[in-house]
């Protein structure tokens, strides 16, 4: 019997690892989306890789990308997200397999005979063993290690969204500057011009070419460009904070030096089959993983209606001698207890364990859905305003001109005493606003196609 114990607890935890599985077959749900996008497109290539890298080509850029991917507080909670999830997965594999003790004890004891004899005894005892170690023929400690590795593969596709999401967000919040920067200069530049324009009227108002009205109005339209020049450094400075937050406060001024919108430059894609997204999108791959652990975990459910057998063995050496414990002359003892644990009436708690798992796995599969739906209207969204940002760009670029253009003669009409103030005063609020507008359009431009980094499942 000493021999065969050993082989008979291989055989039994052999059995145990290839047990069968009582969870659903899992399938991927259906994609829940149009087969392709509402704007047609030229497919991209699947394998095209789309890293921040290569998408971003500004070197101020990268160079903040890089220092938010080594600070940033919210990805760094990612990361240790993924290594709780490696934890817990670690604790349900041991479960899968035996746990064995050693063990070294001492006892002593007193026995009294019905004659009032007594007997004291003392001896040691040194062995290995296993307690309640579950023999997993229906599968439930596998579908528990199952669900746990699913959930550790999705954080580490949560990290990634985490940090496509990072790079997204301050690739935005670095266009947002470069654009109140030159929104700033061109507010600056209108004042500039509004002081000037109220001290040659001040002059003019003296030497009474021009009324009270006129150098009342030139004197509020300078205090309207300042009010823009303080309300625009106020957007500067906190766009200029949230570039120190996202790189975890370490972004240099040297990192954020002020350039035009224009010479920002950001690879061109064009987007895939809807269907690419699957594989693509850090969230949605994330979201299926989240899947199949409810899946296995209704496995786990079903398996506790089963019987459950637990095994507790141990075997070692007894002697009433420390010394001599390890020697010749001490005692083998072994036991061997299998239990048969069967489910009879726990008031339907298992029932409702099943019921539980199930609807969780109905939400998994909802949240799946949506991580789709919202990835193929991200895309959709991107593409519609692609298709209209560049014409908007070029009108309003010839609105510009033209209201350039106005402010020129108006200038010199109102030199010559052919116009008066308010002409020349409608002409510089046009040139203002044509200006400020084409900015916002092209900054919009910008961020379209970093939504579409974002979108497209950018890492």
């Amino acid at each position: 019997m000493r021999t065969s114990l050993p082989w008979l607890i291989a055989v039994l935890v052999s059995l145990s690892l290839g047990a069968c599985s009582l969870a659903p077959q899992y399938a991927r749900p259906a994609l829940p989306v149009p087969e392709a996008y509402p704007v047609a497109t030229e497919p991209q290539a699947a394998e095209f890789a789309l890293d921040w890298v290569h998408y971003f080509q500004d070197p101020d850029l990268q160079a903040l990308i890089k220092l938010a991917l080594e600070n940033n507080r919210d990805l760094r909670i990612a990361v240790l997200r993924i290594e709780e999830a490696r934890a817990q997965y670690g604790i349900q594999k041991a479960d899968r397999l035996p746990t064995i003790n050693g063990t070294l004890g001492y006892e002593r004891s007193r026995s009294v005979l019905t004659q009032g004899q007594k007997f004291d005894t003392d001896y040691y005892r040194a062995g290995v063993n296993v307690t309640d170690f579950e023999l997993d023929f229906f599968g439930r400690v596998k579908n528990l290690s199952s669900a746990a590795l699913e959930q550790f593969y999705s954080m580490q596709d949560a990290r990634e969204s985490v940090q496509t999401s990072l790079v997204t967000e301050l690739a935005t919040a670095y266009v947002n500057l470069l654009a109140l920067n030159e929104r700033l200069t061109l507010a600056q530049d209108t004042l500039q011009s509004r002081r000037a324009s109220l001290s040659r009227i001040k002059r003019r108002h003296e030497g009474g070419l021009d009324n009270a009205i006129e150098l009342k109005t030139a004197e509020i339209q300078a205090s309207s460009a300042e009010a823009s020049v303080s309300a625009l450094a106020r957007e500067q400075a906190l766009a200029i904070n949230a570039l120190h937050l996202l790189t975890g406060d370490k972004a240099p001024a040297s990192a954020m030096p002020p350039k035009p919108l224009h010479s920002v430059q950001v690879e061109t894609v064009a987007p895939g089959l809807p269907s690419q997204l699957l594989e693509q999108r850090a969230d949605i791959r994330a979201a299926e993983h989240r899947l199949i652990a409810a899946n296995a975990n209704i496995g786990a459910a079903r398996a506790a209606f089963f019987p459950r057998i637990q095994l507790t063995t141990s075997a070692g050496l007894v002697n009433d001698d420390l010394l001599g414990l390890f020697g010749g002359g001490s005692d083998r003892v072994w036991s061997f207890t299998p239990q048969l644990v069967l489910p009879i009436f726990n008031a339907g708690r298992n029932q409702a364990s099943l019921d539980l798992a199930v609807v969780r796995k109905d939400v998994a599969v909802a949240e799946y859905e949506k991580a789709i739906q919202t990835a193929f209207r991200e895309v959709a969204d991107v593409l519609v305003v692609s298709r209209q940002i560049d014409d908007e760009i070029a009108l309003q670029s010839r609105i510009a001109e033209a209201d350039r253009e106005r402010l020129r003669l108006a200038t010199r009409r109102y030199e010559r005493g052919v116009a008066n103030y308010l002409e020349l005063l409608d002409a510089q609020r046009s040139l203002f606003e044509s200006d400020q507008q084409l900015v916002k359009l092209k900054q919009l431009g910008l961020v379209n196609k970093i939504n579409l980094y974002k979108a497209l499942g950018g890492h």
